[in-house]
């Protein structure tokens, strides 16, 4: 008799993406990835994962609030530029509102730095 091979259950990661079971946990196992397999309704070309060294199927931006939600822990993986250049690809508009912050943080930072010039100096 012929043993059956098993095939093993699978588990669903991303819409009409499924693995089998010990593989999910291994995509788990990557810095920045532990939200695999959560999002099973998400379209696999919603994920910055892949992009920033982590899961192909974790950091999910199907909208604006994911996507400000993966910006904020791009940290966590492994290459977190790949991460926050997916978003703002998809979203222009947080990629501009980002540079109009970091413009005021520098203009502050300028201010501050004349006006201890000024005390140094006496003026």
């Amino acid at each position: 008799m012929k043993k059956k091979e098993s095939t093993g259950k699978r588990v669903s990661v991303a819409k009409g993406v499924k693995v089998k079971r010990g593989v999910e946990e291994k995509m788990r196992a990557k810095p920045g990835s532990s939200s695999t397999g959560k999002y099973k309704n998400v379209s696999p070309k919603d994920f910055a994962g892949s992009s920033g060294g982590a899961s192909a199927y974790s950091f999910p931006i199907p909208d604006l609030a994911h996507a400000r939600n993966a910006l904020a822990r791009a940290h966590f993986a492994t290459d977190p530029d790949g991460i926050k250049a997916k978003v703002y690809k998809m979203y222009p508009e947080l990629k501009k509102r980002h540079e109009a912050r970091e413009g005021k943080k520098h203009e502050k930072k300028e201010k501050r730095s004349e006006k201890g010039h000024k005390k140094a100096c006496g003026k």
